[in-house]
């Protein structure tokens, strides 16, 4: 069983605690000729592929370098907006790393608190009296676990969570996506 994240959430909502445990997937790069058949867009500081998908390449991927020079948000380097320097074909050819970008603070506090509303919806919608809620949400790609307790946090916590997450990854007997 491979474990992505930990997020801790309060009863109100809020994230109080979050731990990222992977190495983001294999990250696609391509040489493109003049003019670029990808719809890249500005997307939360970000420069994302908006429409059209290939060799690996897609929707919602982020550039995360041009030509092996790793971007800064939606800039280059250099300071220059990306989707300007695509446009001048004086750049090309130009070789582009797509991939995955990490969550920023403000997306993981986002996702913590959308996911803590459609549990208590859950809740509540549930036929069944006294229904604890959503328990596991299940993708094609992986299956997000909520569990809930009554404890808070210990000093200890961190050191305990690294231990756990090192067993369940040695484990391996949950199978791919668990």
């Amino acid at each position: 069983m491979v474990i992505y994240s930990v997020y801790v959430v309060n009863k109100a909502g809020g994230l109080i605690y979050q731990y990222d445990n992977y190495v983001p997937r294999a990250e696609v790069e391509k040489t493109f000729s003049y003019p670029l058949d990808l719809v890249l867009k500005h997307h939360d500081e970000k420069v994302v592929v908006s429409f059209g998908q290939r060799d690996g390449i897609r929707v919602g991927h982020a550039v995360l370098s041009i030509n092996g020079v790793d971007v800064i948000g939606k800039n280059t380097s250099e300071g220059k907006d990306i989707l300007e320097y695509l446009k001048d074909p004086s750049n090309y050819p130009v070789s582009i790393r797509f991939g995955r970008a990490r969550l920023s603070s403000n997306e993981k506090l986002m996702l913590a608190s959308m996911f803590h509303s459609l549990f208590a919806i859950g809740s509540q919608l549930s036929p069944e009296v006294g229904s604890s809620g959503i328990e596991m949400l299940e993708t094609d790609v992986f299956k997000l676990h909520c569990f809930q307790t009554l404890t808070g946090q210990c000093e200890l916590f961190d050191q305990n969570l690294k231990s756990a997450l090192e067993v369940a990854e040695k484990a391996g007997n949950f199978g791919a996506g668990s």
